[in-house]
């Protein structure tokens, strides 16, 4: 009966979502009340669990959410993301234009939000189309992929940060692994289904820009922009020092050494939330200061980052909320017994049922984040699982089948001039692809880490 008053409560939220048209975060709250009372909690118990979730949630992740924000948004305000973009187009030719989309959307992905990153370079993908004579829409499946790779397999994002936080993962070695199954996923999802998309849907790679599309858009001088080197530096600069931590604790435990003064001041900077601090630091220096922009429009800008996640926060925090009231509700510990005994890896099992409520919800960060409460029982019997794997079976599940529920869905379609038949038969078998190889990379580091 638990699975059933879950399965209840999800169709609630995707008919308030989707048929009442009610705001994401308002119908996450309304179902994890009526979800709660179906569950049997006592009423004088709802409202703090519902509080404790969304507290809980954001207490982990609205620092590092609000910081990346800021770091994103002066990035492409200085045109940093712009300049890395266009060198890697300019140095890898026409030839393999396609690398060079794939790997400016993968640096670019890891500093930004997957809506920024995508409104940020897909003018210059136009431009590019134009100039090369190549279709728009296979540039935006290999941007698409990067970006939605990056977005839910890499910290500092907030998805998969919450869930390694919620699980109490490495953040550190879970961005580590990501990016090893990333790659494979990349090269796949991004540069070799495109190609054979062509064959499939022939009628979506006839597409021209959409009217209107870019009027807002703001647009650079490569001689206005930051360097190259620095504009990437200022990018990865919270990816290197999270793997620093990651290798420095790797070190320790080889060595079974874990006093070193060094050691734990770079374990210091390389916490998720101190890096954050430490890269915005720098952008401030690299990509104003340095260039001369004052710092009351530094700060300008680093305001607006922060009104444009205000609703993006609240919608974490009501996943948050509904992952507790799951939790509380016995829920997991339900699944858990179910599954007892049986032979499912805990990797599976959390990419099956974040597979499920992706699929059901729309929203990858909050089908991650819900995932939690419900694996979380498991886990607790299989004490010996790698927890950072178990972060990204649920990040790769969180990415499949994108489709009408999900804004990137919407997204895509509408800056290709897609059919909703040709965003579906692209950008929807994209999505799954990019997760079914995220598990099988997943699975088989599983066997050796």
């Amino acid at each position: 009966m638990p699975l059933l008053y879950v399965s209840v409560g999800v169709l609630i939220l995707i008919f308030l979502i989707m048929k009442l048209k009610l705001n994401t975060f308002f119908s996450l709250i309304i179902v994890s009340f009526i979800v709660a009372l179906l569950l049997g909690i006592p009423l004088e118990d709802i409202g703090l669990i519902v509080e404790n979730g969304l507290g809980s949630t954001l207490g982990h992740i609205a620092l590092i959410f609000g910081l990346g924000a800021m770091l994103g948004k002066l990035i492409a305000d200085a045109g940093g993301a712009n300049r890395i973009a266009m060198t890697l187009i300019n140095k890898f030719g026409k030839e393999k234009i396609h690398w060079a989309v794939v790997i400016a959307s993968f640096i670019v992905g890891i500093a930004l939000f997957y809506e920024v990153a995508f409104v940020l370079i897909v003018p210059i993908i136009f431009t590019i189309a134009k100039e090369v004579k190549i279709s728009i829409v296979k540039l935006i499946l290999h941007m698409s992929a990067a970006l939605l790779i990056t977005h839910s397999f890499l910290p500092p994002h907030p998805g998969i940060t919450t869930v390694a936080n919620g699980l109490g993962a490495d953040v550190g070695t879970v961005l580590l692994y990501g990016l090893i199954i990333s790659i494979p996923c990349v090269i796949i999802a991004g540069v070799i289904y495109p190609n054979i998309a062509k064959r499939i849907v022939p009628s979506a790679f006839e597409k021209v820009t959409p009217d209107g599309v870019f009027k807002e858009e703001k647009t650079f001088k490569i001689e206005e922009t930051p360097g190259f080197g620095i504009s990437v530096f200022t990018a990865m600069l919270p990816v290197i020092l999270l793997a620093i931590a990651a290798v420095i604790k790797i070190i320790e435990e080889a060595l079974n050494y874990h006093d070193g003064f060094i050691f734990m001041v770079l374990r210091f900077i390389g916490e998720p939330s101190t890096a954050m601090i430490i890269s915005l630091l720098v952008a401030i220096y690299t990509m104003g200061i340095k260039r001369n922009i004052a710092m009351v429009d530094l700060m300008k800008s680093c305001t607006k980052s922060i009104n444009s996640i205000g609703m993006m926060l609240l919608i974490i925090g009501g996943g948050g909320a509904f992952k507790q009231v799951i939790i509380e509700g016995g829920v997991g510990e339900y699944i858990a017994e179910l599954f007892e005994g049986s032979a499912l890896s805990p990797v599976l099992f959390a990419w099956i049922l974040a597979a499920i409520l992706r699929i059901a919800l729309g929203s990858g960060t909050v089908a991650a984040i819900s995932t939690v409460g419900l694996v979380t029982p498991m886990l607790a019997m299989n004490p010996d699982v790698n927890l950072a794997l178990v972060t990204l079976a649920i990040g790769c599940g969180s990415t499949i089948c994108s489709h009408v529920n999900d804004a990137a869905f919407w997204i895509v379609k509408e800056y290709s001039g897609m059919t909703l038949k040709e965003t579906f038969g692209t950008y929807t078998v994209l999505s799954t692809i990019s997760s079914v190889i995220g598990l099988v990379c997943t699975l088989i580091l599983d066997l050796f880490v």
